[in-house]
């Protein structure tokens, strides 16, 4: 068992009696829990296809999409660097993709290429989860708003339209930007940009209901701290995106200053679960996924 194939190695998946049909594509991707996530789910409802991992370079995207059309793939997931690349490469995308600014999951059908944005539904139903509480009646805080990831779930957050929501990106620009748009969105909530250096991100911090983590610092050991440990509060809930490892230096650190906490497992098996009924309409194949993650 390959831990990932390349655009050189698709073609092999292709055959045999359960053939790669459905992918997650990233770089790198060796670390996606994908394939165990979705795979019970295909068996437990006797669909005869292989999910696999697909590692692709950047640039690359669209010619992995046409490869896997060919090749007679059902759709994929799309993750981190692709997911603004991705939305070029459909030939149609949904409108809540396009409102969302990026795409993580694909249909190939008809000889369409359909982007669809299930990291938005998928992260409201995950919070609901972890702690029980109502996006639209929490004042959220984004690390890392300007990413693919981190800007899907700023606009899911002004869907919901919270009182507040606070954007920190390294380039502010980005999340102004993103704000202005976001604001058209939700003309009612108050929405702050702040840089990771800014003097006032401390306060913004212990005063946010919910701090989620978005950027990919926490990914390989040794990476930086996110935010200093001072600027949580006991009565924050702490969620990062990141699932692998399970407890990142974020986590830690929220941990220790009182906050609940979550990763983004349960992220992870929300967005996988709409994803999966893009591909297969009429299907519930949260069962099987929560089974296999063991939540």
């Amino acid at each position: 068992m390959h831990a990932f194939h390349t655009l050189d190695t698709l073609a092999q998946t292709a055959t045999g009696t359960k053939p790669a049909r459905l992918a997650v594509l990233g770089k790198p991707v060796s670390h996606s829990a994908s394939p165990q996530l979705h795979q019970p789910a295909l068996d437990a409802l006797d669909i005869h296809a292989t999910y696999i991992r697909l590692e692709v370079e950047t640039g690359m995207l669209g010619e992995a999409f046409a490869r896997m059309a060919e090749l007679g793939f059902i759709g994929c997931n799309v993750t981190v660097p692709h997911k603004f690349e991705a939305m070029e490469s459909c030939t149609e995308v949904s409108a809540q993709a396009q409102l969302l600014g990026a795409v993580n999951t694909v249909l190939f059908k008809d000889g369409a290429i359909i982007g669809y944005n299930t990291d938005g539904p998928g992260f409201r139903e995950a919070i609901s989860d972890s702690f029980g509480i109502n996006l639209a009646k929490s004042k959220t805080l984004i690390l890392g708003a300007g990413g693919g990831a981190g800007q899907a779930i700023a606009t899911q957050c002004a869907l919901e339209r919270p009182e507040e929501l606070i954007l920190v990106n390294r380039n502010l620009a980005k999340v102004e930007s993103l704000a202005e748009r976001l604001r058209d969105i939700s003309p009612g909530t108050e929405i702050h940009t702040l840089g990771f250096t800014d003097a006032n991100l401390s306060k913004y911090c212990k005063c946010a209901d919910l701090i989620v983590q978005t950027t990919s610092l926490g990914l390989k050991e040794g990476d930086d701290q996110v935010i200093p440990d001072s600027y949580f509060a006991a009565a924050s809930r702490a969620y990062d995106t990141i699932y692998q490892p399970p407890e990142t230096p974020f986590l830690t650190a929220a941990k220790r200053a009182g906050c609940k906490t979550d990763n983004g497992l349960s992220l992870l098996i929300h967005q996988g679960a709409i994803a999966f009924q893009h591909w297969f309409p009429g299907t519930n194949p949260l069962p099987q996924m929560r089974r296999a993650m063991k939540r």
